[in-house]
């Protein structure tokens, strides 16, 4: 049964002694390790990124679910259009669908793509052609397609212009992410109208990622970090929002553009506000991963996590969970790690912290562990939980109604 994704004013997680005993009371008879998503928390979540949108478009960024009954949920909800997807073949099979998914009609490739089997399969189908835009930031990336397959042999191939939405700091120097080296309006015009010189492509969209700004954690627990990453934030959404609007103008004089992609998850506010921006790709506030326990202006509910057994007890103050060594990606630090979420009152040891097959837990809590039992943790990012499982249990209040797969339950995995 597909899930659908209602308006919700209960908020269970809020008590965390009755939320967490819960998922365990209604997946009782499933055997960890597994994932639960709970359909109220993801509604919540849903809901609250329209509310912080403003009006602006959400498209769904599918690397921070890759649960495809989950993206379908929420493209039901008017507010959100289209995929932003991380890989060309990733693309493909979500716009070609199945006969339990429908193809999704609107998916942009957030990354360029050299991946010539998928170049050919796209340039070859005028189904997924019409579907598929294809992110690029330089000529050399034309080139690689016209390789494949030159414009008078090929379907026409949708494109989208992406602009460097870093903030270069006189003080701080590059802050954000390094990305696109097309940066000041001359250079986003100046490839656009090479673009459009080129047979066999359409220029359609451009896209402009702050990561400094959408992606990083303004209250982080230190008063002092917290106050300088506001700033940051301030300073670089102002210059933004000045060069951005000034760079689309330009681009709009030499194509005609459908969509204005910017933000995430963290700047649903700040984006939205720029009238040169249609459409925010976010997706990671869906699931509400620990990362985002540290932002300031908003609070998404936790609504996916995992369980794992206690399987020794090495003293009768401590327990080991068999597995938890699901690390997230970026820099090697203790935020990258699961972060254990029920019982409170526990704590990873410092000497082993989560492992590939272990991970021992202490703490005050830990004394009434026993073998056998549960502990949930959350990972610090949203869809890389999804590549350690294949599928998610449902659980909508006391009741687990669906198990949902994950692209790996599919035996699907891209990157």
């Amino acid at each position: 049964m597909p899930l659908i994704l209602t308006p919700q004013t209960a908020t269970p997680w809020t008590t965390p002694e009755t939320y967490w005993p819960g998922l365990t009371a209604a997946t009782a008879e499933l055997d960890p390790p597994y994932g639960v998503i709970s359909a109220q928390a993801l509604a919540h979540n849903a809901f609250e990124m329209l509310r912080r949108a403003n009006g602006t478009t959400i498209r769904v960024a599918s690397k921070s679910v890759r649960v495809r009954g989950v993206i379908d949920a929420v493209l039901a909800l008017p507010g959100y259009a289209g995929v932003l997807s991380y890989t060309l073949p990733e693309a493909l099979w979500l716009a070609a669908g199945d006969d339990e998914h429908e193809g999704i009609t609107d998916v942009v490739v957030g990354y360029p793509s050299v991946d010539r089997a998928a170049i050919r399969r796209l340039a070859t189908d005028p189904q997924l052609a019409a579907r598929v835009t294809l992110m690029v930031d330089s000529l050399e990336q034309l080139d690689l397609i016209d390789a494949v397959l030159p414009p008078g042999s090929r379907e026409t191939i949708r494109l989208c212009l992406e602009l460097d939405a870093s903030w270069n700091s006189k003080v701080l120097g590059h802050l954000g992410t390094w990305r696109s080296p097309v940066f000041t309006v001359g250079q986003a015009r100046s490839l656009a109208e090479k673009i459009v010189g080129r047979p066999g492509f359409s220029l359609v969209g451009m896209m402009a990622y702050e990561g400094q700004i959408a992606g990083l954690v303004n209250d982080p627990g230190n008063a002092a970090r917290g106050t300088m990453v506001r700033w940051i934030q301030k300073q670089s959404a102002s210059e933004l929002a000045g060069r951005r609007g000034a760079a689309v103008a330009a681009v709009r004089e030499v194509a005609a553009l459908e969509f204005v992609n910017g933000g995430g998850t963290g700047s649903l506010e700040r984006t939205s506000a720029e009238d040169a921006v249609t459409e925010i790709a976010a997706g990671s506030g869906l699931f509400g991963p620990h990362l985002f326990d540290h932002y300031r202006h908003f609070s998404p509910a936790p609504a996916a996590a995992f369980a794992l057994s206690v399987v020794r007890k090495p003293k009768p103050d401590m327990a080991t969970l068999l597995g938890g060594g699901w690390a997230a990606s970026g820099p090697p630090a203790a935020d990258r790690l699961p972060l254990v979420a029920w019982p409170e009152g526990t704590a990873m040891v410092a000497r082993e912290m989560a492992g590939e097959v272990q991970t021992p837990l202490t703490g005050a809590a830990t004394a009434n562990l026993r073998i056998g039992d549960r502990v949930w943790l959350r990972h610090t990012k949203a869809g890389e939980l999804s590549e350690h499982l294949n599928e998610f249990a449902v659980v909508d209040g006391a009741t687990m109604t669906d198990m949902l797969p994950t692209y790996r339950g599919e035996g699907r995995v891209f990157l």
